[in-house]
């Protein structure tokens, strides 16, 4: 089978088109045809290194990219049930995604409905479960709330901002452009802000006592700004680096600040179970069936091109959810 590997660390030259053997699905694994797999920058990182030492996604060299995705079963491993030959299903944070095939723990696999389109739910289960469990899990919105979402525009972002306003948060908002802070507006942000001086315009917004929650994934541009644009006794939410990791926080400064509470989540907490991932995937794949949640597909791509993908994902040239399509 067609597969997209790769063999060390490094930059997009490091993927690699090979043909490899049909994966044989082990104890409590399905065999799944994929007809798309969502790119994401999970993808970006497991290709350049980052989660060499993870033990929370503990993918090793040599690798199958890709961690998110969508097809039809194909074959059962042992000691699986409730799944059958030609189920419509998706998962994530199982590698192997950029290929023809893939083995995929029963656990992580999500049926979807034949109202939504396989593209749609490989796009969505990602960002749409770590949305999910973001704002109704680590953060519990609720009317009275306010929070801030930085980079709105984003995937995860958009999906944020959704599911705040359905929790009836308030909704603040950063974004980097005009088009930008476009999309945060039509996904319900009720301000959007830019990056400059945000956590006193935060702070202004809000009569002076600051955001209730501050989901944070930009990291060492943003992370210090965002304690002082957070309430006291209030929590930052840390889900993300893409700026880089901040290594000098000293707990001091989370006192200093107001007592705040820091944490870094990670989805696979998350979705420790079958019934968990059916749960958060159902509330994903309903919100974009009845139109309550909105999710663009902006990028198309197969495994001939797969190095544009991550080039436009690391220099951010692409507002909207990419997708690889996999032969027919």
């Amino acid at each position: 089978m067609k597969s997209i590997r790769i063999q060390r660390y490094g930059g997009p030259e490091v993927l690699q088109r090979c043909e490899t053997d049909l994966p044989r699905p082990g104890l409590g694994e399905v065999l799944v045809r994929v007809r798309h797999a969502g790119i994401n920058f999970m993808d970006v990182h497991t290709r350049q290194g980052k989660y060499a030492q993870s033990r929370t996604y503990p993918v090793r060299l040599p690798c199958t990219l890709g961690m998110e995705g969508a097809g039809e079963v194909v074959g059962l491993g042992a000691d699986v049930s409730g799944l059958h030959s030609g189920d419509r299903v998706a998962w994530c944070l199982s590698w192997g995604s950029y290929a023809e095939f893939a083995a995929v723990p029963a656990a992580r696999l999500a049926p979807v409905p034949e109202a939504l389109a396989l593209d749609r739910a490989a796009a969505a289960m990602f960002p749409g479960c770590t949305a999910h469990y973001l704002a109704h899990d680590v953060a519990a919105l609720a009317p009275g709330k306010a929070c801030l979402v930085h980079a709105a525009s984003g995937v995860i972002g958009q999906l944020l901002v959704q599911f705040a306003k359905r929790l009836g948060a308030t909704v603040l908002a950063t974004t980097s452009s005009a088009e930008k802070a476009a999309v945060a507006r039509a996904c319900g942000a009720d301000h959007v802000l830019g990056y400059e001086g945000f956590a006193d315009a935060v702070r202004e917004l809000t009569a002076g006592q600051g955001a209730d929650v501050v989901f944070d994934a930009i990291g060492r541009d943003t992370l210090r700004q965002s304690l002082r644009a957070t309430r006291m006794r209030g929590l930052v939410v840390n889900y993300g680096a893409v700026s880089g990791a901040l290594n000098d926080l000293d707990p001091l400064e989370l006192g200093e600040a107001g007592s705040l509470f820091l944490t870094r989540p990670r989805l696979a907490d998350h979705l420790t179970d079958a019934t968990t991932t059916r749960r958060r995937a159902a509330a994903v794949f309903g919100g974009l069936m009845d139109g309550s949640l909105k999710l663009d597909i902006a990028g198309r791509y197969t495994l001939d091109d797969v190095e544009a993908a991550h080039a436009a994902l690391e220099e951010r040239r692409q507002v909207g959810k990419a997708v690889l399509t996999l032969p027919a």
